[in-house]
């Protein structure tokens, strides 16, 4: 036979709730691990006193009592499971596995017992229920009649609060009230909290940050007590999950975090973590209100009835030794400036992250702990080797996410080695660049990995992209230069283009290919600006109808305001795109409808404006085009010239052909002419370069 057995997926109920973990039954100790809180339950052997084996809704499950009262009920278990268990009882632990049926009739008249923290409700010498006295909250009598209220647990939708039980009147001639025994048995097992007799020490005036305030703490036997100026907590041990004792990156001041589950509550509040914050530097002398023979008896050399040293050990040894609970502190890991911790930001507010052998804990507000197994996949995300920090992101096996931004890139090579020793899974392994020296570790990219601080951004572009789209139709897209005319520069290229071509055909073959080269640049140049072109929009001209969403968010933006105030631009956007996104069809309807209308006005509104002759961009191209069909012909006509020169045509005469006469009176034209356009130095150029046709008369 081997030495343990082990089972999974194996449930314990808390408060209502089934919790499943892990069981194993050893030798020495009966082990039991939730999954949920990572909290450990022992048994010792040698206080296992009966062992029950019973069909519940589960499948079949377990029933442990031991010598000390306790009852521990663990169900999940097949029905093949029996004889091997049973088996390793007899051998391991002389206990013998009982089979014992439950009551499945639905009676409700029964007989109450009590057996140690349970009060079991029995039928005919068979349990019908089980109600954990620990899970009892308050306890009522009435006139032949007792009310058993729980508490309330948190991660359970649907809960049981309370219990009536009818206490027939008793014949005999005891004198006791039945109501009032029944009542009693309950309340000396219940968890009652009652401050009965004096604290074992007070801690006064504690700084405490969650819940916020300054504190007295009274410690009491099985519970604290936190006296403020406006509320009050009792925590029972029982509550209490662990205990850490954290250093401040400043070196000067200590955390004390005491983990609890079931959380404490101030209305809707709940506080799953207490929160004390101390100064390394004060120091109390601290007596206890016991005799030493009670100490040494109670806490076994853990405390002293006189003891003196820095305020935090003194809490902290208090606290250890009732809750008897381990206290976990920083291990290895030592950050760029030499702490133990990292600082970064966790949703809205600044705190410090601290790796933990076995978990990440982040300090303070709100407190967050993971532990290694409660993590799928970690991730270095938003990191590159320009910017000064990156964030580290941690999924949840629960589906849940932790984001954990705005962290010193320094602190990246000191943060992933310790994750990659702790053999957490990682997401992606580095920026592409590399911060590291090593650059193998990067070799995994984001190109192939799921990146989620890029799918928000993604997410959030659209958002803005669609709540912007009306507005980039609008006159801030017109020009970057206002008063700058694209027409005209546009138009001033061509003719500069055309005229270099025309006007200097006689010049040298480099010069001409520098001028088309230029000419390909400045036509370059003009198309791009003819993109911009198709954007520009007439002051004049009808505005363009805004979408059904963009007037649904003009007449939304002041309420969007009013209700978050302080929000910014970007952030209105946001919050609209959402709000729209969940808009009920109706109303989402009528915005259309109200769109649509706009459009229809558009329409017409445009319509009228052509009718009027606008559209001043219309007659601009057909004037440039007006002005390009001009140059075209003088080319043309330059050309059909210049071969008629070339070919000797008779209605052309050079000089050396004409008569005196034509060339006296033809000469002095020609100098009037010349004397006339002396002031342009283009058009100058134009006449010279034109010859006079022979049959043009001599004078005006």
């Amino acid at each position: 036979m081997t030495d343990t057995l082990e089972f999974n997926d194996i449930y314990q109920e808390v408060k209502g709730s089934w919790n499943d973990g892990r069981l194993r039954f050893s030798k020495q100790t009966v082990v039991y691990k939730s999954n949920k809180t990572g909290k450990v339950d022992s048994i010792p052997v040698a206080e296992l006193t009966q062992a029950q084996w019973r069909r519940v809704c589960l499948g079949h499950g377990i029933k442990l009592a031991t010598s000390t009262s306790h009852i521990f009920k663990y169900d999940g278990f097949k029905d093949s499971d029996f004889e091997k268990i049973s088996e390793y009882f007899k051998a391991n632990y002389k206990v013998e596995l009982t089979e014992k049926d439950m009551c499945v009739k639905g009676w409700n008249w029964g007989t109450a017992k009590f057996g140690g923290p349970l009060l079991s409700f029995e039928v005919n010498d068979s349990p019908a229920f089980e109600i954990p006295l620990s899970s009892v909250s308050q306890c009522a009598t009435g006139k032949n009649e007792v009310t058993v209220e729980f508490h309330q647990n948190d991660d359970m939708e649907v809960s049981l609060m309370e219990v009536r039980f009818y206490v027939p009147p008793s014949t005999g001639d005891e004198g006791a009230d039945p109501v009032e025994a029944f009542a009693q048995n309950v309340l000396s097992k219940a968890d009652v909290i009652q401050a009965t007799g004096d604290a074992i020490c007070i801690f006064r005036e504690l700084q405490c940050l969650t819940p916020r305030g300054r504190y007295d703490i009274r410690i009491y036997p099985t519970f604290l007590h936190l006296h403020g100026k406006t509320f009050d907590y009792k925590i029972p041990y029982t509550t209490v999950l662990r205990l850490f004792l954290l250093p401040h990156k400043d070196q000067r001041q200590m955390f004390f975090v005491i983990s609890l589950d079931p959380p404490i509550k101030q209305g809707q509040t709940r506080y799953h973590f207490l929160i004390l914050l101390f100064s390394k530097e004060e120091d109390i002398n601290l007596t206890l209100n016991m005799s030493e023979e009670e100490v040494e008896k109670r806490f076994e050399g853990k405390l002293s009835k006189n003891m003196s040293g820095s305020l935090y050990e003194m809490v902290s040894r208090v606290m250890k030794a009732l809750v008897n609970r381990k206290i976990t502190v920083p291990g290895n890991f030592q950050g760029h400036s030499g702490s133990q911790c990292i600082t970064c930001s966790y949703k809205a507010s600044s705190g410090l992250l601290y790796p933990l052998e076995r978990g990440f804990i982040y300090v303070h507000k709100p407190p967050v702990h993971l532990r290694f197994e409660e993590i799928t996949c970690v991730n270095f995300a938003r990191g590159t080797t320009t910017t000064r920090s990156f964030d580290f992101e941690i999924e949840a096996k629960q589906g849940s996410q932790y984001t954990f931004s705005s962290i010193e890139r320094e602190e990246y090579g000191k943060l992933f080695d310790f994750v990659n020793a702790k053999k957490l899974s990682i997401k992606n392994r580095g920026f592409k660049e590399g911060i590291k020296s090593n650059d193998d570790v990067y070799s995994d990219s984001d190109d192939d990995q799921h990146d989620a601080y890029l799918e928000r951004m993604k997410q959030e572009g659209k958002i803005r992209e669609e709540a912007n789209n009306s507005d980039s139709e609008g006159d801030s897209d017109e020009s970057f230069n206002p008063g700058e005319e694209d027409d005209d520069i546009a138009e001033e290229y061509d003719s500069k283009a055309s005229d270099s071509e025309s006007s200097r055909d006689g010049e040298d073959s480099d010069e001409e290919n520098k001028k088309k080269s230029a000419k390909r640049g400045k036509i370059v140049k003009e198309k791009k600006r003819r993109k911009k072109e198709k954007k520009s929009k007439n002051s004049s001209a009808p505005k363009r109808p805004m979408s059904a969403y963009m007037l649904w968010l003009n007449s939304s933006r002041e309420h969007i305001k009013a209700e978050n105030p302080g929000i910014s631009v970007t952030e209105i956007s946001k919050k609209a795109g959402e709000m729209w996104k969940h808009l009920g069809k109706d109303k989402k309807e009528e915005w259309e409808s109200k769109a649509e209308q706009a459009k229809k006005d558009y329409e017409k509104a445009m319509k009228e404006y052509k009718e009027r002759g606008g559209g001043s961009s219309g007659s601009s191209k057909k004037k440039r085009k007006r002005n390009r069909d001009e140059k075209k012909k003088r080319k043309s006509t330059g050309r059909e010239r210049e071969s008629e020169k070339a070919t000797g045509n008779d209605s052309f005469k050079s000089r050396e052909f004409i008569s005196s006469e034509e060339s006296s009176s033809q000469s002095d034209h020609g100098k009037k002419g010349r004397k006339r356009k002396k002031g342009s130095d283009d058009e100058e150029e134009e006449v010279a370069s034109t010859p006079l046709s022979s049959e043009e008369p001599g004078s005006d």
